[in-house]
C-alpha cells in the first residue's frame, strides 16, 4: 500500500511546492486538508518525518527553513517604537515628528532585514499616507548607548497639515523582508499605533481685527489742492523704477488729467549706508531725474500746461539726519532704544560715515536696517493744481448714468463719484461705484473704499470659496492703495486681507511694508502684533518672539507670546503670560484654558482641572474645544477633567 500511495502524495507535495514558487496556492481548504492528511499518513517513517512539518508551513506562503518567522518574533519581543512628540503637532502647513525604534540586536541575521512601514490614517479611516521605512540593515542603525544588546533608528518625517488631516492616527507594520532580488516578506498582522494626530497650537492664535471704516467723503470738495507723490529707488541707483510700487503711474495720471498747474516741489534723499552716502551727488541726480521726467510728461501729454509755465522748487539732502531721526521716532523701537539712536547721532563726535559705522553695533541695527533704510532712499514729488468746480445737485444723478455707462466718468469729479456712494446703503452699488472709481481714477482713495466693501461682503457670505476670492480683491485694492499712499495703515490692511485669505507670504510681505513705512506707534505695535500671530500660525515660535520684543504688553501680544513659549516647551514663560493676559482681561475664557494646556503638558491634573474649569465658566464653548484637544487626551478619561467640563 505505501508503494502505490507514496508516489501520489509526492505529486501533491510537488504540486504544493510549484504553487509556492509562482504566488500559486491549492484551490480550497479542503484541498490543503487532504494533502496535509495523506502526508502525514504515508510519511510516517524516520526519512520523510520531518516533511509533515514542513507542509504545515507551505500554506503559509514560506519554506520550514525560512529565518523570517524567527528573525519577526525576536524583533517584536523587545520592540520599542516612539513617535516624538505624541500626539503629533503641526509647524503652520506641515506636521514634523521624529520616530525612534528600538529592537533587540541579537534579530539581525545577514539577508534578512526587520522593517517598519510608516503610514498615517485620515478622514475618518478612509484615506492612508505612505510616509516611509525604517529598515534595519547595517548603515540605518546604530547601537544604544545605554544598553548595547539593542540597536537604534532614529528618523524624521512629515505629514501635511490641512483641515482633512484632523484628526488621524499615525500607524506602523512591521515586516521582515530577505533582501536579495524579489525576496519574500512576511508582516505582522496588526498595526502598531504610534501617535495620534494633529495638535495644531496655532488655531489659538489670538488676532484681533480692527474695525473696517470707509474714508470720509463730502460733497462740497475744494477746487485746488496738492497732490504729494512720493518714490524710492535701489541702492546707490537714480533711475526711476517703473515696477509697482514707485508711484509712476499715479503721477502720468495726474499730468495727463490736464488740471492747471503752477508750481511743482520736488525733494530727494539718501540712506546713511555706504552704498547711498558714498555718492555725495546722489540726491540731486534723483530731483533731477523726477525733475525731467515730469516736464518730458508734460511736454507730450499734457494740453492744458507747458513745462516753462510751471515753477520747480527742488531740495537734495546729502548725508543729512533728519529724515532718518524722524523714521527712528515714528518706528516700533522702544523709547530707551530710541533716545540711545538720537545720542548716538547729535553727541557722538566723528563724521557723518563714522557715525553711520556706530550706528552697526547697536544690538537691533538689524530694524534700522530692514524697516529705516529703505524708505530713505526717496523722493517726493508735490504738485500744486486747480480743478474746476462741481455742484453737489448733481452728483447721485450722475453718478448712476457714469455706473450704468449713460455718460463718461468724466462727468464728475473723483471725490464727488467715491462721495456719491456714500448715498446709497446697498453694499453691491458701494462697489460698483468704487469699482467705476478706481478704474477710470487709480485714486488710493478709491481703492480703499473698494477693498473694505470687499472685505464687508466677504464677511456676510458662507460659501468658503467665495468668501476667499472677495478677501483676495479685497487685498489686491489695499495694496494698490497703499502704493499710490504709502502709509503703515494702508499697507497693514493690505497685510489683514491677505491674512483672512491665508496668503501668508504675501500677508508677510504687507507687514513688513507697514513696518518700514513708519506711523504712530500704537498702530505699529498693533501691526508687530498680527505680523507674530501670523509667524506662529507658519511654525516660526522663535520668530515670533523676536517681533514680539517690539510689541507692547496687551492681551493679544501675552497670548501669543505664551503660545510661542508653549510650542518651545518654555511652559514656566508661557504660564507668567498667561497670567499677564488674564489680568489684562480678567473675564476672557482664553487665558484660563491656556493655563490648563501648560498644566496638561506638565502632567499636572490638578491644576490642569481648575484651570479648565475656571475657563469653561467664562464661556460654555470651550467644553466642547476641551474635548477635542488632544493635548488633554492623557486626562480625557479621568474624573478631574470629566468634572472640569460639568
Amino acid at each position: 500500500m505505501a508503494e502505490d500511495t507514496r508516489p501520489a502524495a509526492f505529486t501533491q507535495i510537488a504540486a504544493a511546492n510549484f504553487a509556492l514558487r509562482t504566488g500559486r496556492r491549492p484551490v480550497s481548504t479542503g484541498q490543503q486538508g487532504g494533502v496535509l492528511s495523506l502526508a502525514k499518513d504515508i510519511l510516517s517513517n524516520t526519512k520523510l518525518a520531518a516533511a509533515a512539518g514542513m507542509m504545515a508551513l507551505l500554506w503559509g506562503g514560506l519554506p520550514a527553513c525560512s529565518p523570517l518567522p524567527k528573525v519577526l518574533k525576536a524583533a517584536e519581543a523587545g520592540r520599542r517604537v516612539r513617535a516624538t512628540p505624541a500626539p503629533l503637532a503641526a509647524s503652520g502647513e506641515a506636521v514634523p515628528f521624529e520616530v525612534m525604534a528600538r529592537v533587540p540586536a541579537h534579530h539581525l541575521r545577514k539577508g534578512v532585514a526587520y522593517e517598519l512601514l510608516l503610514r498615517y490614517r485620515y478622514d475618518h479611516g478612509l484615506r492612508d499616507d505612505t510616509l516611509g521605512r525604517l529598515s534595519f540593515v547595517p548603515g540605518n542603525y546604530t547601537y544604544d548607548e545605554a544598553d548595547r544588546r539593542f540597536v537604534v533608528i532614529t528618523q524624521r518625517f512629515v505629514v501635511a497639515n490641512t483641515p482633512a488631516h484632523h484628526p488621524g492616527q499615525l500607524l506602523a507594520r512591521a515586516q521582515v523582508r530577505a533582501l536579495q532580488p524579489h525576496g519574500r516578506t512576511l508582516a505582522a498582522p496588526a498595526d502598531s499605533l504610534l501617535a495620534q494626530g494633529i495638535a495644531d497650537p496655532a488655531r489659538r492664535v489670538v488676532r484681533e481685527d480692527t474695525a473696517l471704516a470707509l474714508l470720509p467723503e463730502a460733497a462740497s470738495l475744494q477746487t485746488s489742492g496738492t497732490k504729494i507723490l512720493p518714490f524710492y529707488f535701489d541702492d546707490g541707483q537714480w533711475f526711476i523704477r517703473s515696477s509697482l510700487g514707485t508711484n509712476i503711474a499715479a503721477l502720468e495720471d495726474l499730468i495727463d488729467a490736464n488740471q492747471r498747474t503752477k508750481r511743482v516741489l520736488i525733494v530727494a534723499g539718501h540712506a546713511p549706508d555706504s552704498l547711498d552716502a558714498a555718492n555725495p551727488w546722489l540726491a540731486s541726480k534723483r530731483v533731477r531725474m523726477l525733475r525731467y521726467y515730469y516736464q518730458q510728461r508734460v511736454k507730450n501729454f499734457s494740453y492744458l500746461n507747458r513745462p516753462e509755465d510751471i515753477v520747480f522748487d527742488t531740495l537734495a539732502y546729502r548725508q543729512h539726519w533728519e529724515f532718518f531721526l524722524q523714521k527712528v521716532a515714528q518706528s516700533a523701537l522702544k523709547p530707551a532704544q530710541q533716545d540711545s539712536v538720537v545720542v548716538l547721532i547729535n553727541d557722538f563726535p566723528g563724521t557723518f560715515a563714522q557715525k553711520e559705522k556706530a550706528l552697526h553695533r547697536l544690538t537691533y541695527f538689524d530694524y534700522l536696517e530692514d524697516y529705516i533704510y529703505p524708505v530713505l532712499r526717496f523722493g517726493t514729488v508735490a504738485v500744486t493744481y486747480t480743478a474746476a468746480p462741481r455742484y453737489q445737485s448733481e452728483i447721485y444723478l450722475l453718478s448712476k448714468k457714469i455706473v450704468e455707462k449713460q455718460v463718461e466718468t468724466d462727468a464728475l469729479t473723483p471725490e464727488e463719484l467715491r462721495f456719491s456712494a456714500t448715498l446709497t446703503p446697498l453694499l453691491a452699488e458701494k462697489q460698483r461705484i468704487y469699482e467705476v472709481a478706481s478704474a477710470s481714477t487709480a485714486s488710493w482713495e478709491a481703492f480703499h473704499n473698494l477693498g473694505v466693501v470687499l472685505l464687508w461682503r466677504s464677511e456676510k457670505e458662507s460659501n468658503p470659496k467665495v468668501i476667499r476670492a472677495y478677501q483676495r480683491r479685497a487685498a489686491v485694492n489695499f495694496t494698490l492703495a497703499a502704493h499710490r499712499n504709502p502709509t503703515a495703515a494702508l499697507f497693514y490692511r493690505a497685510a489683514t486681507a491677505h491674512h483672512r485669505a491665508n496668503d501668508r507670504l504675501e500677508a508677510l510681505q504687507n507687514y513688513a511694508y507697514a513696518l518700514r513705512t513708519g506711523g504712530p506707534r500704537p498702530l505699529l505695535q498693533k501691526i508687530i502684533g498680527d505680523k507674530a500671530a501670523l509667524e506662529i500660525e507658519i511654525g516660526q515660535p522663535d520668530e515670533a518672539l523676536r517681533t514680539l520684543q517690539y510689541a507692547g504688553t496687551g492681551y493679544q501680544s501675552s497670548m501669543n507670546r505664551a503660545l510661542a513659549y508653549g510650542i518651545k516647551g518654555a511652559y514656566d514663560l508661557a504660564a507668567a503670560q498667561y497670567q499677564a493676559a488674564a489680568a489684562a482681561r480678567p473675564t476672557a475664557a482664553a487665558p484660563p484654558y491656556g493655563l490648563a494646556t501648560v498644566a496638561a503638558h506638565r502632567h499636572d491634573e490638578t491644576a490642569m482641572g481648575q484651570y479648565l474649569r475656571q475657563a469653561i465658566l467664562l464661556d460654555r464653548s470651550y467644553a466642547n474645544r476641551a474635548v477635542e484637544e488632544l493635548e488633554f487626551q492623557e486626562f480625557a478619561g479621568g474624573k478631574v477633567f470629566r468634572e472640569a467640563l460639568k
